[in-house]
């Protein structure tokens, strides 16, 4: 598995408990150990964006957390459309450049 930020993970375990759902679900979705999904909820609940529900034993995902998800989620579209626009310049300087018969690229 890739390498992934604190934030990704952070992301992953919102989206998990997104409705609700159980320390073992949201350990195999987020694809965690116990010992580090502990720390992340911790930081989480302490943060306002989980929440955990003793009678029904599991941890949902706040108002609060549901709308950095939404943020997080834009800011990967941006990131995402930026680089495509990078790429995409990028290979029409190398055209360019072949054209004219250089061999550098920026």
């Amino acid at each position: 598995m890739k390498y992934r930020s604190r934030s990704d993970i952070a992301e992953m375990i919102l989206d998990a408990a997104n409705g609700g759902a159980t320390k073992t679900k949201i350990m195999y979705k987020a694809f965690l150990s116990y010992a580090q999904l502990k720390e992340y909820l911790a930081v989480l609940i302490e943060n306002g964006l989980i929440e955990y529900e003793e009678g029904r034993q599991f941890y949902r995902t706040t108002e609060k957390g549901i709308r950095l998800l939404r943020v997080y989620n834009q800011v990967g579209e941006l990131v995402v459309l930026n680089g495509n626009k990078w790429n995409s310049r990028r290979k029409n300087i190398e055209i360019t450049n072949r054209r004219k018969g250089c061999n550098q690229t920026p």
